[in-house]
């Protein structure tokens, strides 16, 4: 019984380490800023699990009982933790309170777990082996909990079910105590009914996840969600009405078909129009394929190499006819060979292993810098990084949020790429859907943008390219810092900028 005892600390361990890591991710899908949400929800999370742990020393009488009713109320609050959450995130004024509420709670219950277990057990073993043991597998259970969470429970269970899981692990738990030492309880029936009903409970969630989250997005996307995925890296949404595609990530609109044309067409043709030779092609991001269209009507381009950190991106966008539609097949085309890879670590390895191949037009189109993993890849190191890629006579295009909402991140991607030994020609763009956008063009030498653009386009011409450069005085260059790895002043700018406007 003992040994028994002992594995239910890993499992409980465990229960608590998915809980928090299900907020921290929640948080930031929801709210953006990956390190700002993961350190407050760590920090609340273990400050509660202070309080709980000293409450439970008031804690006298009916230890065992305490102990299972303790982990009935986990299994409920942790395990409903992430369906509660996406259902109020657009039903309250401010979501960081129920967030940090319920992660408080989750900490106090999981505080009061180890302390009571440790009193229980303590006329079972030594008091050095009682506490070596305990804390040797509540620490091999959050090991097994950290591997699980972004290998297993997020690609293939998300976030609301992996959470209903682990509350019926907790439940499991109790009512095998209630079964295996049911003597030792006080009123154990009635622990016995609770205990079932709160499984059920668990279960019935479990198998209405869909429907839940369902639910969730419906209250948050003006349109109906006509298909959603959690990946290991983000949340998918398409929304469809009778004109209009919308992809989400995150949360974030990424594009409307109604105008993203006008967005590709900008952020591709003005540089390959600069570029004598476009031969070889390198895409960052743009995992919809929208861009690599834009580059195939192109005759120069020989070749494009796209690295795209999520291949559920590209298979969703290579497989569903009407998405592939959008994006004139452009995945099937041989011209396209698709790497799976961070774009960070992949320039990196390039650079480590010497490589020599070189791009004559390199593309990067990542999701606004919102949070740091984002905002490495508008570094002053990964701009370094893509000069080495650059061919002679080459050009590089940064998509750069709004000129106009967010000033300073915008002419601070400007300035990063000067300081990484980059002439500038920066330019922006008038989206319906997003309002004015901005982006970056950067040559080892002065660009001339020539007018030879492929048949077809519906936005960009001589005229059009040539009014995107000028900027009136609320969005002209205003000083910035460089936006360094350690320090992303960018993802600051963007942060303060957007607040402004609602946005995270």
């Amino acid at each position: 019984m003992p040994a028994l005892l002992l594995v239910s600390v890993f499992v409980i361990a465990t229960c608590g380490l998915v809980y928090e890591l299900i907020a921290g991710t929640l948080a930031s899908y929801l709210l953006g800023d990956s390190v700002t949400q993961f350190s407050t929800v760590i920090g609340v999370y273990l400050s509660a699990m202070g309080v709980g742990s000293w409450l439970s020393g008031r804690l006298e009488r009916d230890l065992l009982a305490l102990f299972i009713r303790t982990e009935i109320l986990i299994g409920l609050v942790g395990g409903f933790s992430a369906a509660a959450l996406f259902l109020l995130f657009d039903q309250v004024t401010s979501f960081r309170i129920p967030l940090y509420g319920i992660v408080g709670v989750i900490g106090v219950l999981v505080g009061v777990e180890i302390p009571l277990l440790l009193r229980i057990l303590q006329a079972r073993f030594a008091f050095k082996d009682l506490v070596a043991r305990v804390f040797t597998f509540d620490y091999i259970g959050a090991l097994f909990a950290s591997l699980l969470f972004p290998l297993i429970l997020v690609p293939h269970l998300g976030l609301i079910r992996s959470g209903l899981l682990f509350g019926m692990l907790n439940v499991a738990v109790a009512l095998w105590l209630l079964f295996s030492l049911g003597d030792e309880v006080r009123w154990v029936r009635g622990h016995r009914v609770a205990g079932i009903a709160a499984l059920v409970a668990l279960l019935v969630g479990f198998v209405y996840a869909d429907r839940i989250m369902a639910i969730s997005e419906a209250a948050v996307y003006a349109d109906p969600v006509i298909y959603a995925q959690s990946t290991p890296y983000q949340r998918i949404v398409l929304t469809a009405s009778r004109r209009d595609l919308r992809l989400f990530l995150n949360g974030n609109l990424q594009f409307s078909s109604r105008d993203e044309y006008r967005y590709h067409e900008a952020l591709v043709h003005p540089g390959l129009a600069a570029v004598n030779t476009p031969n070889r092609v390198l895409i960052f991001g743009g995992g919809d394929g929208l861009a690599a269209r834009e580059v195939l009507k192109v005759d120069a381009v020989q070749s494009i190499t796209q690295v795209e950190l999520d291949p559920a991106m590209v298979r969703l966008f290579s497989a569903n006819t009407m998405l592939s539609s959008l994006n004139n097949a452009a995945f099937a085309s041989p011209k396209l060979h698709v790497i799976t890879a961070d774009a960070f670590v992949w320039l990196k390895q390039q650079s480590d292993a010497g490589s020599a191949e070189k791009f004559d037009y390199i593309i990067v189109d990542f999701p606004d810098p919102s949070n740091y993993a984002i905002g490495k890849l508008y570094s002053l190191t990964f701009f370094r990084l893509l000069r080495q890629r650059l061919a002679p006579g080459g050009a590089i295009v940064v998509q750069s949020t709004s000129p106009y909402v967010a000033r300073q991140s915008f002419w601070c991607v400007a300035a990063t790429l000067e300081a990484a030994g980059f002439r500038t020609l920066p330019y922006h763009a008038y989206v319906p859907s997003f309002g004015e956008w901005g982006f970056v063009l950067a040559s080892q030498a002065p660009l001339t943008l020539h007018d030879r653009y492929p048949a077809g386009l519906r936005y960009v011409n001589a005229t059009t390219a040539a009014d995107m450069q000028h900027f009136p005085p609320d969005m002209d260059r205003v000083p910035t810092e460089i936006n360094r790895l350690d320090s992303q002043a960018l993802v600051r700018y963007f942060d303060t900028e957007w607040a402004e406007y609602g946005v995270n």
